[in-house]
C-alpha cells in the first residue's frame, strides 16, 4: 500500500474542497446619516429655514445579499437582493419594497456577458451615471438633476426585466433590456434600455437610452415596469406624475489625470401626455448639461463640484411658463477614516427662472418660496 505524506494529503483535500465549493454569498451595505439645513422650505402656506435629519444624502442606506455560484466552464449562477431604508426611522424605502433597490437572478460568463432577470436598473444608471456628479461615488442623490427628470438617480427602477451586459472587450461594454408589462395590455408600462461604454486608459466614455410606455398613473401594486409613487416615499424629488411615453438619451465623459478627473455630461428626456406642471395631456422636455470635476488632495481628503445647466420647455400649460431654466452649483468635500468609513461636507445652491416656477433642490425637505434655495449638509457613511 502506497503511503501519503500527511501534509500533502491535507493539501489535496483542501484544494479538493475549495475546488468544488467556488459559490459564495456576501452581506453588504452603506449607511449614510446627516444633518441638513435649507434656508427656505414653503411648508403649510408659511415659508422659512428648514433643519433636517437626513438619511443617504450621498448614497442611499440600504442592505444586501449577493451571491455567486461556480457552474464550470466560465459560467456561474448569480443573484442580488438590495433592500433600501431611511436610517433615522427604520422604514422601507422604494414604496415599502423588501428588496425594493434590486432583486434579479441570472447566469455570468467573462467571455459572453451576463443575463439577469428580475428588478434592476437601466443603461442610464449603469453606463451614464458614473461619469457625471450623479455617481455614486461622487454627490449621488443631493447632485441630481431637477426632478431626476434623466432617471440618472434611479428614481424610476424597472421591474419584470430581462437584461444581458456584455463582457469587457478590450474597454467596451454594451447591453439592452426589456421590462414587461405583466399584462393584457402588452404595451401599456413597459420599458426599453440599451447603452454602451468605452474606457481607454484615463479615457472613458458612455451612452444609453431609455423608453418608458405608459407609466401615468402607476403605484405599487401595479403588475408593470414602474411605479412613479416609489421616487416619492424614496424621497428623492422624482419625475412622479407619469407620462404615456418618456425617452431618455444620455452621453458622458470623463477624464482623469494624475489626483484630478474632470468630466461633462448631457442628457435629454422627454414626456408625452402628462399632468405636470398644470398640464392636462401636455409635454415636457428637458436638456441637462453637466460639468463636473474631482481632486484628491490627499490619499484620505478629496473635493469636487459640479454644475448643470438643466434648459425646459413646458408646452401647454396656462400656470407656468412655457420656459423654465434651472441652474445648480454643488459642493462636497470628503474625508475618510478608512476604506469603509468617511465623513462629508455638501452644499447646493439652485436658481430657477420661468414664470411661477420655483426652486426645488432634491432632499431639501420641500420647494423654496422663491426661485433660489440653499442647502447644506454634514453627514458619515460607513460600509459593510
Amino acid at each position: 500500500m502506497k503511503k501519503i505524506p500527511l501534509a500533502a494529503a491535507i493539501s489535496t483535500a483542501l484544494f479538493a474542497s475549495v475546488s468544488q465549493a467556488q459559490s459564495s454569498v456576501t452581506l453588504y451595505g452603506i449607511l449614510d446619516a446627516g444633518i441638513m439645513y435649507t434656508n427656505n422650505v414653503s411648508k403649510g402656506g408659511s415659508s422659512g429655514a428648514l433643519v433636517q435629519a437626513t438619511s443617504g444624502n450621498i448614497s442611499g442606506t440600504r442592505f444586501g445579499l449577493r451571491g455567486a455560484e461556480d457552474l464550470g466552464g466560465g459560467l456561474k449562477a448569480i443573484f442580488v437582493l438590495e433592500n433600501g431604508f431611511n436610517i433615522q426611522n427604520g422604514k422601507l424605502g422604494q414604496d415599502n419594497r423588501l428588496f425594493g433597490r434590486q432583486a434579479y437572478v441570472g447566469l455570468s460568463s467573462a467571455q459572453f456577458g451576463t443575463v439577469t432577470l428580475g428588478r434592476q436598473y437601466d443603461f442610464m444608471t449603469d453606463f451614464v451615471t458614473p461619469l457625471t456628479g450623479v455617481a455614486g461615488t461622487f454627490g449621488d442623490t443631493g447632485f441630481i438633476h431637477p426632478f431626476d427628470n434623466d432617471n440618472l438617480d434611479h428614481s424610476e427602477r424597472l421591474s419584470n426585466v430581462v437584461k444581458y451586459t456584455s463582457g469587457n472587450y478590450a474597454g467596451l461594454v454594451f447591453g439592452g433590456l426589456y421590462a414587461f408589462s405583466n399584462s393584457t395590455e402588452f404595451a401599456i408600462n413597459r420599458a426599453y434600455s440599451a447603452g454602451a461604454s468605452y474606457q481607454y486608459g484615463p479615457f472613458r466614455f458612455a451612452a444609453a437610452y431609455l423608453q418608458i410606455n405608459g407609466s401615468a398613473g402607476t403605484t405599487s401594486s401595479s403588475s408593470g415596469a414602474v411605479d412613479i409613487n416609489e421616487s416619492s416615499s424614496n424621497g428623492t424629488g422624482g419625475f412622479q406624475v407619469g407620462s404615456d411615453v418618456q425617452r431618455t438619451f444620455g452621453v458622458a465623459l470623463n477624464y482623469a489625470f494624475g489626483p484630478a478627473l474632470v468630466g461633462f455630461a448631457y442628457t435629454h428626456s422627454q414626456f408625452q401626455n402628462t399632468n405636470s406642471f398644470g398640464l392636462t395631456n401636455g409635454s415636457v422636455h428637458f436638456d441637462n448639461y453637466e460639468l463636473n470635476a474631482k481632486y484628491a488632495l490627499t490619499p484620505a481628503l478629496s473635493v469636487g463640484a459640479s454644475d448643470t445647466y438643466t434648459d425646459a420647455h413646458v408646452n401647454g400649460s396656462t400656470t407656468y411658463g412655457s420656459d423654465p431654466k434651472w441652474n445648480q452649483i454643488n459642493l462636497q468635500a470628503v474625508y475618510s477614516f478608512s476604506k469603509r468609513t468617511d465623513v462629508y461636507a455638501e452644499a447646493m445652491y439652485q436658481h430657477v427662472t420661468g414664470k411661477n416656477y420655483v426652486a426645488f433642490i432634491n432632499t431639501a425637505g420641500g420647494a423654496s418660496g422663491t426661485g433660489n434655495q440653499v442647502v447644506g449638509t454634514v453627514g458619515m457613511r460607513t460600509r459593510f
